[in-house]
């Protein structure tokens, strides 16, 4: 008989021990080992666990606990953590994930409910690895050159990488002018073209071996071709198919595009899951950028995966946010303070914004950016289950 896995229940409500000490006990593939309120107790009996699962009461005590969890699933991989609360709330939930919890459970505790995360949690230990959550595909995208698509595409990909700690893939998918790796500054081994002519070969392995790892971070790139011929029979086909595989690899992939209105260009927004429609504070650039919202809406994208996105905006110009939103008839997703000698710093050495100055308007606007395209993730998971917006 294959052994259980050993769980600690960490709450301060004899109760809610209680019923999950029955569940357990009903569920098999974990068994109860303690149950405690003591946070250096309960270390100790992970650290002593080659696998574990910890379910843990956040609904008082919330500062220690989230602490504690942060710190249990850094340090030992093998430990699976439940947060429960009496106080859900979707910020709550939010937090307690970025910690490293695998689920959040509101109090009292269904039983249908905890046993469905049970059975999730037990798939990841046989499976030896963890679940990632379904991938987002991001793609920066505009109609007019000079707005700073790669500066976004790039500062966005970095910032997902620092706050999520998830694999995240920066595409560079503008076949003849592509800037990603001298905006990063690398000389990748690989690129695009390689990666298409062999696709067949193509799996989660291959992609982390293969593309370009920034630095100490989980971000990976994969780069723009250096001859324009070695991308002349690649397909649409083709890149709805690395599409495909690199959703089984990364939890976000971010793509910078050309600017056109090609096959290749059209394909990844088909196959984007969110578009930022990236525009300046101009007249010529807000004409453009209502062409593209009235081109997606003929073909069918959602007002949902269409978001502008403002880039270099200051907040005295002679055209404001306002003016924008009614002559686009559409709210601003984001507005990307103008810091033109940092981030002119930033792209002089080949180096993300938030490494030349990280305390600057323009990295926290790319810091907070990604917060928030990383916490929908969270919200549209979570929202049903604790009933709350």
């Amino acid at each position: 008989m294959k052994q259980s896995i050993q769980a600690i229940i960490i709450s301060d409500l004899s109760n809610t021990v209680e019923v999950l000490k029955l569940y357990l006990q009903e569920y098999e593939k974990f068994s109860f080992l303690a149950s405690c309120s003591d946070l250096n107790k309960a270390y100790n009996a992970v650290k002593e666990l080659a696998k574990s699962l910890v379910i843990v009461d956040i609904s008082d005590f919330q500062e220690q606990r989230l602490n504690f969890i942060s710190k249990i699933t850094s340090e030992f991989p093998e430990c699976k953590v439940i947060a429960l609360s009496d106080k859900p709330d979707v910020d709550l939930v939010i937090r307690t994930m970025r910690t490293g919890a695998c689920d959040f459970i509101s109090m009292p505790v269904i039983k249908e409910e905890f046993f469905s995360v049970l059975e999730k949690i037990s798939e990841d230990f046989a499976d030896n690895k963890v679940k990632k959550s379904k991938c987002r595909v991001i793609t920066v995208y505009s109609n007019k050159g000079g707005v700073g698509k790669t500066s976004i595409a790039t500062n966005l990909a970095l910032e997902l990488a620092k706050i999520t700690k998830e694999n995240v893939a920066l595409i560079d998918l503008n076949f003849q002018l592509g800037d990603v790796t001298t905006f990063l500054d690398l000389k990748p081994s690989f690129n695009i073209s390689y990666m298409l002519q062999n696709l067949e070969k193509i799996n989660e392995d291959f992609l982390l071996s293969t593309l370009e790892k920034y630095k100490d971070t989980s971000l990976y790139v994969l780069a723009d071709p250096p001859y324009f011929k070695q991308v002349d029979n690649v397909s649409s086909k083709d890149i709805t198919r690395l599409f495909s595989i690199l959703r089984d690899t990364f939890s976000y992939v971010i793509v910078d595009t050309a600017g056109g209105f090609d096959n290749k260009a059209m394909t990844a927004l088909e196959n984007s899951d969110l578009i930022f429609l990236a525009t300046i504070v101009n007249l010529p650039a807000i004409r453009n950028c209502q062409r593209c919202l009235e081109l997606f809406d003929k073909l069918g994208f959602s007002e949902d995966k269409v978001q502008v996105l403002i880039n270099r905006y200051m907040e005295n110009d002679e055209i404001n946010a306002e003016d924008v939103e009614e002559v686009l008839g559409k709210n601003l997703y984001w507005k990307i303070p103008n810091n033109y000698f940092t981030m002119m710093s930033a792209i002089n050495k080949g180096v993300p914004v938030s490494y030349v100055n990280s305390d600057s308007n323009v990295a926290l606007s790319f810091k907070n950016l990604a917060l928030l395209v990383s916490d929908s993730v969270y919200r549209q998971k979570f929202t049903k289950k604790i009933g709350k917006v």
